[in-house]
């Protein structure tokens, strides 16, 4: 089976146990009992997923936990084959753990899910990213936004921009909201309200090029916050024959997500056909 089709899979695999767990009221998931670490009546959900991040997850759990008094930290263990969840759980953290993978970011949807607080805080179980770097995303939507975003665009300096941070830029450009540059859901931190939830399900945020473009045309609070360089932070992630096993899942969901904006906005997307005078051409 190819990268593109396991990766697929293992989304679809994702997706349906997600719906499973909404129709069951025993998800097929292991939840680890917790150590007092997690506010009961939580105003911040930081959720993370993570895959065999048994040298990192206690660190970032740490620094999620600082983000604000009254917080709770969910951690999705999907596929691992390490101590990560036991870590996790060590740490208080309230872990989801799935013994197969859930595919890429289908893990936010689940954390989503589980979450009780007003603001939801999304980071990864590789990312060393500082409490001090998070709060900046908390504030934001405490102070009314919907949907904080990461202002970071990617490398944009080079000659051939990569594909994602094309696909990325283009799709903001065509929301009619080229001041996002680069920014987007897919890339963390960022934090959404209890409202944008609501708005976009928990669902959506497994494709997270389709809420993006959703949380604009429905009119959400969207706007870049802080940046946090996650493409220095991610350098050290594993590529297969140079290619990045990732790029082709999301430039794929931004495609769909662009179809969504065409859909709703007409074949030019809502922008005026400027002077052109079609009716001429036969």
């Amino acid at each position: 089976m190819s990268l593109k089709h396991k990766r697929t899979s293992a989304r679809c695999t994702g997706r349906r146990i997600l719906r499973a767990a909404r129709r069951s009221p025993r998800p097929k998931r292991t939840d680890f009992a917790v150590t007092p670490g997690n506010y009961p009546a939580p105003y911040v959900s930081v959720i993370i997923p993570a895959m065999n991040e048994a040298g990192t997850i206690a660190g970032v759990i740490a620094e999620a936990r600082k983000v604000h008094p009254r917080c709770e930290v969910i951690v999705v263990v999907n596929g691992s084959t390490d101590t990560t969840a036991a870590i996790a759980a060590k740490h208080g953290a309230k872990v989801l753990l799935f013994l197969q993978p859930l595919g890429h970011d289908v893990g936010r949807s689940v954390g989503a899910e589980a979450a009780s607080g007003d603001i939801l805080l999304f980071t990864d179980g590789d990312l060393p990213v500082t409490a001090a770097q998070l709060r900046p995303f908390v504030a934001a939507v405490g102070g009314g936004a919907d949907v904080a975003l990461n202002d970071y665009s990617g490398p944009v300096s080079g000659v051939l921009p990569h594909p994602v941070v094309l696909s990325k830029h283009a799709l903001n450009l065509f929301l009619g909201r080229p001041d996002l540059k680069g920014s987007s859901l897919t890339a963390v931190p960022h934090a959404l309200s209890r409202s944008a939830l609501r708005v976009l399900g928990t669902e959506a945020l497994s494709r997270p090029p389709l809420a993006h473009a959703r949380a604009v045309m429905e009119g959400l609070q969207v706007q870049t916050v802080h940046h946090v360089p996650v493409g220095k932070l991610n350098a050290a992630r594993r590529k297969r024959a140079g290619v990045d096993p990732l790029q082709e899942v999301v430039v794929r969901d931004h495609l769909d997500a662009l179809a969504l904006v065409l859909q709703r906005r007409g074949p030019r997307a809502g922008f005026s056909d400027g002077a052109r005078r079609r009716e001429m051409v036969r």
